[in-house]
């Protein structure tokens, strides 16, 4: 198999015989025991366990089940639950929280024979731009050891791109898995709100707007994924199943772009000049491209989105921080100070700010199908700070880098990133494709023209230093 050779295959290949999941288990532990000491991207892996999924998953092939992802290496992340593990939501009040059970989505990979080989690092409830924290530590980008993966996926990003895993679940409140897959050159999807269930596990900071996220190297192993994880459940009142809408021949679609979303977001100019030669390149390859400019809420700009997740942060664990802030990440303490003092005035009107954003999308997927923009306006910076400090030549405050993935969570409509490219450091870019609530499968229909148009091989320093053995199960 190539390098590029992903899932969909290697789960072909296991339920076939032609490979079985012990060898692959065997390999990929090898792997994550040479790379994973320099990138901390998985913060628990039980060998003895991997070995004992392999060894099942190969029995249920052997006895003729149809498992769609037989065999392929598969994160969890830490805020999720895989039951027997140590699962912490990156913060030290969880440090030593055992799970009971599997998270829903977990209990879906694991019954279409997916081989779940880790737990990967996250923020301090997923609710910082960048990864680490008190129980574990910082997460290493791969493509430079140095420089944050982003957050709060960053484990999960990092993970599919050193190869620890070929897929990885996450979660994305407000760009938490689309953002780390762009700094880390792999492709992360945002489903629409409603289509993967999500019934029990930790507090979840925003349940409106987060979803259970997607990440992998090709668009179709992600595809793939998704559809195994689609479903609703009675206890989560937030699921439904999906509607079933015609296809349309991506040639046909419209599909609109923009640089700032219409609302002045800055943008380092490598990052401009990446995305609109893959705009050109596109239409070379016969795409109905134009630039578009969202009308958004008068009240938009002045908003604070943030201010419903900080008062979230306080009513979930105020009075633990009252008790003892110490335990805190002086991030998150600082959210949740924030969220002592949000009145239920500016919430009630966020609330309205949302109603009127669903109806600003609307009105914008009436003149186009699909709509283009950065992932990301900068590629990733130093893992010592939250964000950096100069964006497009302008100062940045330290969520200036997040400014393209919150929306669509507001508005619950899919979103996928896939990699377009290098920036001037040398860093991966990435492409967010947007579409209207529950077009999911248009999205990832252009983001796989996308992959094939750009023909990329992103690899980054770490899979130079290793041989690509999984390739090779």
């Amino acid at each position: 198999m190539s390098r590029l050779a992903g899932a969909v295959e290697l789960a072909a290949r296991v339920r076939c015989g032609e490979t079985r999941a012990e060898a692959i288990a065997e390999r990929q532990l090898a792997r994550i025991a040479g790379l994973n000491p320099s990138l901390n991207a998985l913060v628990q892996v039980d060998e003895n366990d991997v070995r004992r999924q392999a060894a099942l998953i190969d029995t249920r092939c052997a006895a003729g089940e149809n498992l769609p992802l037989a065999g392929v290496p598969v994160t969890i992340k830490d805020n999720l639950w895989l039951e027997g593990q140590i699962s912490t939501c990156g913060s030290w009040l969880y440090r030593n929280h055992r799970a009971q059970r599997d998270s829903w989505a977990v209990a879906r990979l694991r019954q279409a024979g997916a081989l779940l080989v880790g737990v990967s690092n996250c923020s301090e409830f997923a609710c910082k731009g960048v990864t680490d924290n008190r129980v574990y530590g910082a997460t290493c980008n791969p493509w430079d050891l140095t420089r944050t993966p982003g957050g709060s996926s960053g484990g999960a990003a990092a993970a599919v791109a050193a190869g620890l895993g070929m897929l990885a679940l996450a979660t994305d409140a407000g760009g938490s898995a689309r953002r780390p897959a762009a700094h880390c050159g792999v492709v992360g999807m945002k489903p629409s709100v409603s289509r993967v269930a999500d019934p029990w596990g930790f507090p979840v900071i925003g349940r409106e707007l987060n979803v259970i996220g997607q990440l992998g190297r090709r668009v179709a192993d992600v595809a793939l994924m998704l559809e195994v994880l689609t479903g609703s459940h009675p206890a989560d009142r937030f699921s439904a199943p999906m509607p079933t809408l015609a296809r349309r021949p991506i040639e046909r679609l419209r599909i609109g772009y923009s640089l700032d979303l219409g609302l002045g977001y800055a943008v380092d100019a490598d990052v401009a000049a990446r995305i609109e030669q893959t705009v050109r390149r596109l239409q070379s390859a016969g795409l109905q491209i134009e630039p578009v400019v969202p009308h958004w809420p008068k009240a938009l700009p002045a908003a604070s989105l943030l201010a419903a997740q900080h008062a979230e942060l306080a009513a979930h664990f105020g009075e633990a921080y009252r008790a003892d802030s110490s335990c805190f990440d002086p991030a998150i303490a600082e959210q949740i100070e924030a969220g002592f003092s949000v009145p239920a005035t500016q919430l009630v009107a966020l609330a309205a700010l949302r109603d009127a954003l669903v109806d600003t999308t609307a009105a914008l997927f009436e003149t186009v199908d699909l709509l283009l923009c950065p992932t990301v306006p900068v590629e990733a910076w130093s893992r010592e700070v939250l964000g950096p400090s100069m964006i497009g030549g302008r100062p940045a405050n330290p969520r200036g880098h997040a400014v393209f993935t919150p929306l669509f969570n507001q508005v619950g409509v899919p979103a996928l990133s896939v990699p377009c490219g290098l920036g001037a450091q040398g860093m991966p870019l990435g492409l967010q494709i947007v579409g209207p609530r529950f077009h999911d499968d248009d999205v990832l229909r252009l983001g796989a023209f996308v992959e094939d148009i750009l023909a990329l091989e992103l690899a980054p320093l770490c899979l130079s230093q290793m041989p690509d053995t999984l390739e090779q199960a």
